[in-house]
């Protein structure tokens, strides 16, 4: 492992240039994701993130190594894991993401907030990258009251109005996802209730 991946401030861009070039190297900061050092963890997590971004077919024989990730009973190893197999749809080729829709989007009902917050934001990148699975996916999100039994089910609502502004002008139910954005109108929580404002407003200018 190269010395700057546990230093606080690194250069995330240039750690995943040394990757890719480095077979040895992406394979350690595999392996720094379970590190009980949370810098090292945190460090690690940021620069895969990156790659799968950028270079996402760079990670796709890794598939099942992130798929493992959702099961961990550590919260941030398993944030890690909807990150990145949701930026991996882009290059899933053989459809693997089709084998562990339901492990995916059974998480929404995960105790803490913070995973199916993950889940509904990265549900618009999922979505537009596999256009084929828009109807499962909506219809998963819109029935969050019945998946989610959490505290913070208000905030967690506002991450879904972020994904379905991803792929509305594509999404099937339309009427059904409008319907969802207007009753958070009067949301418990005001970041939910803004993206909701937003939204309406957005689709009000572009139908007028």
């Amino acid at each position: 492992m190269i010395p700057e991946i546990s230093n606080k401030n690194i250069n995330i861009k240039s750690i995943a240039e040394k990757a890719l070039a480095n077979e040895r190297l992406l394979s350690e900061l595999l392996d720094g994701l379970m590190s009980k050092n949370e810098t090292l963890r945190y460090n690690c997590s940021k620069v895969i993130l990156f790659i799968s971004e950028e270079r996402g077919e760079a990670l796709y024989p890794k598939w099942d190594f992130f798929v493992t990730l959702l099961d961990s009973d550590n919260t941030y190893r398993k944030m890690s894991g909807l990150q990145i197999i949701a930026n991996l749809t882009r290059v899933d080729a053989d459809r693997k993401f089709d084998d562990i829709f339901d492990k995916y989007y059974h998480l929404l009902g995960y105790r803490g907030t913070v995973v199916a917050a993950y889940i509904a934001a990265n549900s618009g990148k999922i979505a537009s990258a596999r256009p084929d699975l828009q109807p499962r996916i909506t219809d998963k999100l819109l029935s969050i009251d019945k998946i989610y039994a959490g505290k913070q089910i208000d905030l967690v609502k506002g991450y879904i109005i972020e994904a379905f502004a991803v792929y509305f002008e594509e999404a099937e139910n339309r009427n059904k996802i409008i319907e969802f954005a207007r009753n958070q109108l009067n949301s418990g929580s005001p970041r939910t209730r803004k993206q909701a404002e937003h939204f309406l407003s957005k689709l009000d200018k572009e139908q007028s």
